[in-house]
């Protein structure tokens, strides 16, 4: 059973592709290292929609940093595949973060996301710093998430305020006082 937005989700470590090493680093999740975890699957490696969100993810990549979120994505490939891909697609050179694999299926079914076919749906999972799960969206495969999206929920969620429609930093948030 996936974790519910307001709950904890569970602690689990996989390895984990990071640009650069030769060999897999073994990742926790959530990061447990005092700030929050923006999660991201993705259905496969070598596809088509995939490359143009991790490259949207890399851009912003400073950003998340700056709000004190680890940035991850996963998919249900494995670290070889995730190495072929990511060191071969000139859309992937500027990805920076760890890129969970998932063979077994244990991450991607521990958040829900385990398609039929073995691969993730598009889910995206912002957790805070305690490993309460705070945001949650999946996506059928055809469709490409918003990175600059998930960077805004992420900002509006490190307010504790209440945010507005299409809140932005800057931009005064609601207060119940009257």
């Amino acid at each position: 059973m996936s974790p519910s937005v307001g709950t904890r989700v569970p602690d689990l470590t996989t390895d984990a592709y990071v640009p650069g090493a030769r060999e897999p680093r073994t990742i926790g999740v959530p990061a447990h290292d005092g700030t929050w975890t923006a999660l991201v699957f993705y259905p496969r490696d070598f596809t088509f929609v995939c490359p143009t969100e991790l490259h949207g993810f890399a851009e912003l990549q400073a950003d998340f940093a700056d709000e004190e979120a680890t940035l991850l994505a996963a998919s249900t490939d494995s670290f070889y595949s995730h190495k072929a891909w990511f060191e071969s697609h000139s859309l992937l050179a500027d990805v920076r973060y760890p890129v969970l694999a998932d063979p077994s299926h244990r991450l991607s079914r521990a958040f829900g996301v385990l398609g039929e076919d073995g691969g993730a749906l598009r889910g995206t999972f912002l957790i805070d710093p305690d490993g309460i799960l705070r945001h949650a969206s999946v996506t059928d495969l055809n469709v490409g998430r918003s990175p600059a999206e998930t960077l805004r929920v992420l900002r509006a969620l490190r307010t504790g305020e209440l945010c507005p429609v299409d809140w932005r930093p800057g931009v005064a948030t609601l207060s119940v006082a009257a």
